[in-house]
């Protein structure tokens, strides 16, 4: 079992990450996000389920627990003898990972409930009366769109419009699933942050070009990108995280893409070599699953 805990916990998260920062540029963002975050996914949990049967291990290594369940705990500890410290640390590696996820997925609840307001009757944008600059899409049945009264000041008809149409993209492509698969996915295995910081980008390059195309003017676009940015300045509001027109490093790339003309990108084969080796992750994890029933099996006695 020791070889599918190095492919699919040592090898496999840094290996995708390199393939996934060499194809990002070569896909269109739309196609780049889905692929990323569900690579990403894949191979979390493949990683995840590979130390939760190396701590299974370890507690069956407990003489208590090779009693009360009725199988020999030696034959056990002699099958990961020249491995010994690896259940161990997979226990430990495991608990991590465990209250890692928990909290990310309680801060995402948070982020919604803070983001929850009354929808009015018969549409989706949300007009607060607040000074501060602010606009965000969140998710929902209906999803909506909230912009304060301080950003809406700030822009043109046009740029205003063009706003609503980003935001609008990511309610209709679902790209806070996107986010979500990649924070979980970083916060299951460190070497995956970087797959979350580039879905989180790609998702809003997405919504540019699709903002873009409604609008017709890929410079519109990009003027209420850098107003909405500027103005957004030094915000903690925890909104944020639902894909504002946020301030960040991110933005200067955003526009300058959307002051230049359209790159024209193709699914490429390449493009499938993440995603291959998530799926060769997850079948080795599934021989890993047998391999620990087998062991188990054989610590029974005859």
């Amino acid at each position: 079992m020791f070889d599918h805990f190095v492919w699919s916990v040592i090898v496999v998260p840094p290996l995708i990450v390199v393939t996934m920062r060499l194809l990002a540029d070569r896909l269109p963002p739309s196609t780049a996000a889905v692929v990323m975050a569900w690579s990403a996914a894949g191979v979390a949990a493949a990683s995840m389920v590979n130390l939760i049967l190396f701590t299974l291990t370890a507690i069956a290594e407990v003489p208590a627990v090779g009693r009360m369940f009725g199988w020999s705990w030696r034959v056990v500890v002699d099958d990961t003898a020249q491995v010994a410290w690896v259940p161990w640390l997979s226990a430990v590696l495991l608990v991590v990972a465990t209250v890692s996820v928990g909290l990310r997925w309680r801060g995402h609840r948070r982020a919604l409930r803070l983001s929850h307001v009354e929808l009015p009757d018969g549409g989706t944008l949300v007009m607060l009366p607040d000074a501060t600059p602010q606009a965000f899409a969140v998710p929902g049945r209906p999803g909506h769109v909230v912009v304060t009264t301080g950003m809406r000041q700030l822009l043109t008809d046009r740029q205003f419009d063009a706003l609503l149409a980003h935001e609008n993209a990511h309610l209709t492509a679902g790209h806070h699933r996107l986010i979500r698969l990649a924070e979980l996915a970083a916060a299951t295995h460190p070497a995956l942050w970087w797959v979350a910081r580039s879905v989180d980008y790609l998702v809003e390059r997405a919504a540019d070009e699709q903002a873009a195309v409604e609008i017709g003017s890929r410079r519109t676009v990009a003027h209420a990108i850098g107003t909405a940015a500027l103005a957004t300045t030094g915000s903690r509001d925890l909104r944020a995280g639902l894909h504002a027109a946020a301030s960040g490093g991110v933005v200067p790339r955003r526009v300058a893409e959307l002051l230049r003309p359209p790159a024209r990108r193709r699914w490429s084969g390449l493009g499938a070599l993440p995603v291959s080796l998530a799926l060769a992750s997850v079948v080795w994890t599934g021989e890993a699953i047998y391999d620990f029933f087998e062991l188990l099996n054989a610590a029974r006695p005859g």
